[in-house]
């Protein structure tokens, strides 16, 4: 008989920078969340997190027209693939008996039961048509996947089949509409400070005909309202506001101030992001005021910061830029999504901001081509942190973690005198398509003198030339958008290798492997001249990048530098870094009142 159910499997890990005691009868730390799917809606996912026994319930809940299914599996991947991936199985037999197992997936996609059955509490719901079981963040089972804090990738496949056995089924061959994953992030924080009487600026589409293709970036600049044009407001709040219905459909979102002239009018353009006929001077809006993907939230600042909104001396728009995802290639979506800002003129005790952490935007650092997981680092060194923050430091609440098309993870590492403190942020299955800011677990204070450095790994293997840096979708960046108060003069503080060195490799390159390099060309032009990318090759431009003086940009709002000579510094070393992470096993919670 088929059944309206779902199956899921979780084993989330937390990251190295957050530790729980385990006590008795301690009182249980709990978050909950919920995300759709697949792309109709009709089936949601919840969650439900327990800090302090490191377990996750999760309820699987399919709405009442929805589809009907014999099996279902729900699992994890690195990268939403099929293949090697591990699976929690619901299924029904042809004498219609229930079974529940942990399972795993081959290299073809294949399901092999675990010896070491790790889904606990499993029961079926019948009055809500949904499935509840429970998991620890970390199983210490070798077939069970580990799940960091950070970008999850959830895959799902259903089907109708009458099986005897699930050993053997096979998730890669399921049809197309009855498999896919979502990104989600898993361990979000718990609880947030409640919010007052506020304005809310809703900034969407309206009635939107959603292209028919499988993705789209739309953009639309909005006019802010007047009376925010003449006072300086505070963001407290942002959540999205999506179409009933639309719930698959919209990916991620985000709203940029056009940081231009004040008095300068930006088109209200509307159309898709990367078209030609988009007016140049709608890329001035490139600074993010809120960001949400699938699955978050809604963001609230600190009860004593927000962020800065309006005012005469601001620009008087914003661009609200959606993510359709429509790999049904559907031609009759419209939509009304967007994002709410909940915005109050009474200001709060600090201007919250944000600091750009990372490499300069500049074509000075590329990744070559063919490489698996290519590593580029950028520096906020501890002399630009030392004169542009104040004596008392900065509290850091937020962050959102940004590359192009090739990221695949993303970290800050923070260290103070040499001895480093946990990560800023961390996200070890980042993907360009899941960008979001994200409250951190716990504030973070930043002093004088810290040092921060952010590093994105790249995946070209799909390219033959280099990906140089810039500000193209098809170049690459990386960027740390850190999220703190009170608010300073430093908004840049990131790095790219120095002038000098940069010419001194392709000198070595021209004259010693032959390559057509020209001393007059820009960067982008030499990194594309070199051809193939060999494995020394592609090493010695690591090389360079790890062990040559930098060049920073340590700059103020207004995009003068701090005074000092900023060229040639050399990289500052972690003289202490972190031990090496201790995993929480079940069999440690013995005794524990549960």
């Amino acid at each position: 008989m088929a059944l309206k159910c779902i199956i899921a499997i979780l084993s989330l890990f937390i990251c190295s920078h957050y530790s729980y005691t385990i006590h008795k009868n301690a009182e249980h730390q709990l978050a909950e969340s919920e995300s759709v799917l697949d792309t109709n809606g009709e089936i949601l996912l919840k969650w439900r997190v327990d800090y302090t026994l490191r377990k996750i319930q999760f309820q699987i809940v399919v709405a009442e027209k929805g589809p009907a299914y014999n099996w279902f599996a729900l699992g994890f991947s690195d990268r939403g693939k099929f293949n090697d991936s591990d699976v929690c199985l619901f299924w029904t037999d042809y004498r219609g008996n229930h079974h529940f197992e942990d399972m795993h997936a081959d290299d073809n996609g294949r399901l092999v039961r675990d010896p070491k059955q790790d889904c606990d509490g499993f029961y079926l719901d019948e009055e809500t048509q949904s499935i509840v079981f429970e998991r620890f963040f970390d199983t210490c089972d070798n077939d069970d996947y580990i799940i960091e804090d950070g970008t999850v990738h959830v895959i799902w496949a259903h089907g109708n089949d009458k099986l005897f056995s699930s050993k053997g089924l096979s998730l890669s061959c399921t049809p197309s509409h009855s498999r896919g994953f979502i990104r989600v992030r898993l361990l979000t924080p718990m609880g947030s400070p409640k919010v007052g009487n506020a304005y809310h600026l809703r900034i969407t589409n309206k009635n939107l005909k959603v292209p028919g293709g499988d993705t789209t970036y739309w953009c639309k600049v909005v006019k802010l309202p007047d009376f925010i044009t003449k006072k300086v407001h505070h963001i407290i709040q942002f959540e999205s506001t999506i179409t009933q219905g639309n719930e698959g459909l919209v990916h991620h979102m985000e709203v940029f101030y056009c940081d231009s002239d004040p008095n300068k009018d930006i088109p209200l353009y509307e159309g898709n992001c990367f078209a030609p006929e988009r007016p140049e001077i709608t890329k001035t809006c490139s600074k993010v005021k809120a960001a949400w993907a699938m699955g978050a939230p809604p963001l609230t600042y600190p009860k004593e910061a927000g962020l800065p909104l309006g005012g005469p001396k601001a620009n008087k728009y914003l661009m609200l830029e959606v993510h359709y995802n429509n790999p049904e290639l559907r031609k009759d979506w419209v939509d009304s999504s967007g994002i709410a800002l909940h915005i109050t003129g009474q200001r709060r005790k600090f201007d919250a901001a944000i600091m750009e952490l990372g490499l300069e935007y500049t074509d000075k650092m590329a990744i070559p081509g063919r490489q698996k997981a290519f590593p580029l680092t950028g520096y906020c060194i501890p002399q630009c942190t030392g004169v542009a923050l104040p004596t008392d430091g900065i509290v850091v609440f937020g962050s959102q973690l940004h590359t192009h098309l090739t990221g695949i993870a993303v970290w800050t590492r923070h260290s103070r005198q040499g001895v480093e403190l946990p990560y800023l942020n961390k996200d070890m299955h980042y993907s360009t398509h899941f960008q979001e800011i994200r409250i951190l677990h716990q504030p973070v204070k930043v002093l004088p003198g810290d040092y921060l450095e952010t590093t994105c790994v790249y995946n070209t293997e799909d390219k033959d030339n280099a990906t140089v840096g810039g500000h193209a979708i098809t170049d690459e960046m990386c960027v740390n958008y850190m999220h703190y108060y009170p608010a300073t003069d430093l908004e840049v503080c990131k790095s790219a290798v120095s002038n000098a060195a940069l010419e001194n490799y392709f000198k070595f390159e021209h004259r010693w492997d032959n390559m057509s390099i020209s001393y007059k060309n820009s960067p982008r032009n030499n990194y594309l001249s070199i051809t193939p990318w060999t494995y020394l090759r592609a090493n010695t431009l690591h090389a360079l990048y790890t062990e040559s003086p930098i060049s920073m940009q340590c700059n103020k709002s207004d995009g003068s530098r701090f005074q000092g000579d900023w060229e040639g510094i050399p990289i500052p070393r972690i003289k202490l870094p972190l031990p090496a992470e201790q995993r929480i096993c079940p069999d440690m919670y013995n005794g524990v009142d549960k």
